[in-house]
């Protein structure tokens, strides 16, 4: 008798763990690669738009995280259910209150996160903004007691570990910026600054600091410190004591706030940058301030934070950064550019594109040619020393005077001694390199996901 043969109808074998693992990685951090781009909502102004609309115009933004001066609860609550991290911060003058009566701590947090928490994002606290740097030697004192409260008052509202306490800093708390493995704090400041970045430790908490290469070039306005500080074509800047050659004065300034962490013994604790920017416009007496400028600093930023190569010292990773700022703040005193470093006008146009919105995120910023090609010098250029910014927060020049090699890679990109390899007869930059190695990643997903489907379903 014929026998009928039988077709199997067995599951195919599963996919290898491997390949399910590189998916889930690579899906992953595609997911999450934006959520280190954040940005500065201030209110010293008079026009701005309804929190509602600030809330829609940030989803339509690849901007993860916006960090406040205070705590409005208007905006707080418009931001509900957007996904979006919400930074609010008390402001210098609560911190006496805040050190010494802990019932006012917990009123506090009971006014301003608990009612929120956690359909409105809020992931951390920040306790005064720039006050070591403030000359107030009291405040400067109380700064770690209301940091404690604080926390304590969290940690009482079962709040402690979902959302973190801190505190900003600006540049000028360092002594030393330059080479960046020499960073050191002032002196003055480093026994309270031990107690709060043990702080910082003890709670997982970051370490906080406002970096701005715009006024590092105020300070030095040659064309070579302005191609190094908007991340363009440059000789780079050689730190003798790593042997790596800075690309970009972004990547410096945070690197010698990393060694000066180091210095006191801080290792792990994590850095912020709270702001960075620059200014589109300025007074006819003011160095920098441009269009071109601000669009080549702030796009070409985001592109370097969006390749999570990190920096130097800290490589692999993205450091959380806050661009400064969402609006134009037109009450704020000074020259024209304090008021002048916003991405957007109170109308929710753009002032310039960097890329941020999710329709244009995959393009590239423009890099204008601002500064002229560059020949490596024959002997390397005096640097001045590093200016004190008008404004607190305002960033410290971190430009190494140590020899500079004879090598010129793309722009944004640090090498470790001679190591500089890129071809520039290519025509390669600096973006295409990042957006191709963006694209083949997620090529590689897409590959990856096709051959799970596959062995599931066929």
């Amino acid at each position: 008798m014929m026998q009928t043969r039988r077709t199997s109808l067995s599951s195919p074998p599963p996919p290898p763990p491997l390949l399910l693992l590189l998916a889930f990685f690579l899906f992953s951090e595609t997911a999450y690669s934006q959520s280190f781009v954040g940005v500065n909502y201030g209110q010293v102004a008079d026009n701005l738009p309804p929190p509602a609309a600030t809330a829609k115009l940030l989803q339509s933004t690849s901007i993860q995280k916006v960090r406040m001066y205070g705590a409005d609860q208007g905006i707080i609550q418009a931001l509900a259910n957007t996904g979006i991290g919400i930074v609010i911060g008390t402001t210098n003058g609560d911190i006496p209150a805040l050190a010494n009566d802990p019932g006012f701590a917990r009123s506090w947090v009971g006014a301003n996160v608990v009612p929120f928490y956690p359909a409105s994002k809020i992931v951390l606290v920040t306790v005064g903004n720039e006050v070591m740097t403030s000359g107030d030697g009291n405040l400067m004192g109380l700064l770690l007691p209301a940091m404690q409260n604080v926390q304590d008052a969290l940690d009482g509202a079962s709040l402690g570990g979902k959302v973190k306490v801190s505190t900003v800093h600006s540049m000028a708390v360092l002594q030393t910026s330059e080479p960046p493995s020499s960073g050191h704090f002032d002196p003055s400041l480093v026994d309270l600054l031990k107690g709060q970045v043990g702080f910082n430790d003890r709670t997982g908490s970051p370490f906080m600091i406002n970096p701005y290469p715009y006024f590092a070039y105020r300070s030095d306005p040659r064309a070579d410190t302005l191609a190094f500080c908007l991340f363009q074509p440059n000789a780079g800047r050689f730190d003798p004591n790593t042997k790596i050659n800075y690309m970009n004065m972004f990547d410096a300034q945070v690197d010698a706030v990393r060694s000066a962490l180091n210095s006191i013994g801080f290792n792990n604790v994590e850095i912020v940058v709270a702001e960075t920017g620059w200014p589109y416009k300025g007074d006819d007496n003011e160095v920098g301030p441009s269009i071109e400028n601000a669009k080549a600093y702030n796009g070409n930023l985001v592109t370097h934070l969006r390749s999570t190569v990190g920096t130097p010292l800290m490589p692999g990773k993205s450091v959380d950064t806050y661009l400064f700022a969402l609006y134009d703040e037109d009450l704020k005193p000074g020259p024209s550019s304090e008021r002048s470093f916003g991405l957007f006008k109170p109308d929710l146009s753009m002032n310039y594109d960097i890329g941020l919105t999710k329709i244009s995120e995959g393009s590239p910023p423009v890099n204008p040619p601002v500064a002229p090609p560059m020949k490596p010098p024959v002997s390397p250029p005096k640097m001045p020393p590093a200016a004190q910014p008008p404004n607190p927060g305002n960033g410290t020049l971190s430009v190494p005077d140590a020899g500079i090699p004879n090598t010129q890679p793309a722009p944004g990109r640090s090498c470790i001694g001679n190591d500089c390899n890129l071809s520039k007869s290519a025509g390669i930059s600096y973006n295409d390199l990042i957006e191709l190695s963006v694209l083949i990643r997620e090529a590689i997903l897409l590959v990856l996901v096709a051959c799970c489907l596959r062995n599931c379903f066929w």
